[in-house]
């Protein structure tokens, strides 16, 4: 794949980038600075891939990889705070501000990591269960597993939360 190649991959992928580190990283920076390091990282590993068909494949399993760096940066320097605090609690100064998401988003943030993952490559991005299976580097078993747990587990969190809408225990229902 050439450079030039791989930078249209990028900027047709972005958005999809960016989704999927919000799956993981829930501060939008920092999903902003893995999305920008996987970049750097896919274009500077560029020779390393073999088929070029598996380029956005292979793109977003960095991405994955950095954003578990970040999440890990954070609970050490949270760690190192709470320790230099001494009071067990890290304050950071400002509160997290998330801008105002749909119902669902929200609903899919309180999912656990290994359950939202998995969804948002499935239903957000397209990617099939062995696509993902080699993305997470987990078996295609796994991932029908955290799959269905993922969707009962969404639709378990949005009817507790949200019961007062209408119609909605039954559009669950299907899902």
């Amino acid at each position: 794949m050439t450079k030039d190649e791989f930078a249209e991959m990028v900027l047709e992928s972005t958005d999809s980038l960016y989704r999927v580190s919000k799956g993981i990283l829930k501060n939008d920076s920092d999903c902003e600075d893995a999305v920008w390091e996987a970049v750097s990282i896919g274009f500077a590993k560029l020779p390393a891939l073999r088929q070029k068909q598996y380029a956005r494949t292979w793109l977003i399993r960095i991405l994955i990889h950095e954003c578990y760096r970040i999440l890990q940066e954070k609970k050490r320097f949270a760690d190192a705070d709470a320790d230099r605090m001494g009071n067990g609690a890290a304050s950071g100064g400002q509160a997290d501000e998330r801008p105002d998401y749909s119902e669902l988003y929200e609903s899919l943030l309180r999912l656990e990591e290994k359950y939202r993952i998995p969804l948002v490559l499935f239903y957000l991005e397209g990617y099939s269960v062995r696509e993902i299976a080699g993305i997470l580097e987990t078996p295609e078993g796994t991932v029908k597993s955290q799959l269905s747990r993922g969707r009962n587990r969404l639709r378990e969190i949005m009817m507790a939360d949200y019961p007062e809408e209408s119609g909605r225990k039954e559009r669950l229902s299907r899902c």
